[in-house]
């Protein structure tokens, strides 16, 4: 087989959350390109006719969307049950949802912290469980998080953001841990500072915006764009020996 068949996705059906816009969107389309059918879920993702499903329609996959809150955990398993229930095979899932608040540690109230981890962390975790084990099931499965630079390190007034993204770290492992065996690959890609909603505060401020590019080795903030590539791979058979594994998309920040 040709190496580059291993990249075609002909026949899958792929979940992606947190889709609308941004990585989850580049994501989405770039799935689409190697032969995906799309499932899109974000918090305010439209029912018809948003942008990202538009862009899928375009390369010749189906696209279906539905909204989900991911702070509410009544509405998460309300999610599963409808999605289980129209798709019974999901193939892929990447966990890409997710949501920053940023506040000094010493003034973070419990809300901020309680929100972020329930989406970034805990919403990820049983969303991972509950279509995993059918994968698991089926003896196979793509799995991929959207890790970040804070799973490595602590990152400034975004306590919550770094615990969580810290625990997704942690996730990709346990999953591939007990995983792997069976069929199912769990990998993470972890952005580096990237041109998008998440950002938009730091790349406003003179001076943290300075500090940041100035340590980039590739020299500019990434783009949503540079997801497609590494999001196709781990979703691909092309990564069927990779486990456990977090590919840092940066462009250099972590070898500095």
């Amino acid at each position: 087989m040709s190496v580059l068949n291993t990249f075609k996705l002909e026949g899958k059906t792929a979940l992606i959350t947190g889709c609308k816009r941004g990585i989850g969107k580049a994501m989405a389309i770039a799935l689409a390109e190697a032969g995906a059918d799309i499932v899109g879920v974000s918090a305010s993702l439209e029912k018809e006719g948003s942008e990202v499903e538009k862009a899928v329609k375009a390369t010749g996959r189906n696209f279906r969307a539905y909204t989900c809150d991911f702070s509410d955990r009544k509405a998460l398993y309300g999610f599963i049950d409808e999605v289980k229930a129209d798709f019974p095979v999901i193939d892929i899932l990447v966990n890409n949802a997710g949501t920053i608040l940023r506040t000094p540690a010493a003034e973070h109230p419990d809300e901020m912290w309680d929100k972020v981890v329930e989406v970034n962390q805990n919403a990820q975790f049983i969303l991972t469980r509950e279509l995993g084990k059918e994968m698991v099931a089926r003896g196979s499965g793509k799995i991929v998080f959207t890790a970040s630079l804070l799973t490595f390190q602590g990152g400034i007034t975004v306590p919550g953001y770094a615990a969580s993204k810290g625990a997704i770290g942690q996730l990709t492992m346990a999953f591939a841990n007990e995983w792997a065996g069976k069929g199912v690959n769990v990998n993470a890609i972890a952005p580096g500072y990237i041109s998008t909603d998440n950002t938009e505060a730091l790349r406003k401020d003179p001076v943290r915006a300075g500090s940041i590019l100035s340590r980039i080795p590739a020299g500019r903030w990434g783009e949503p764009e540079d997801f497609a590539g590494p999001t196709v791979f781990l979703c691909s058979n092309a990564a069927s020996y990779m486990h456990g594994a977090i590919m840092l998309v940066d462009g250099g920040w972590m070898g500095r």
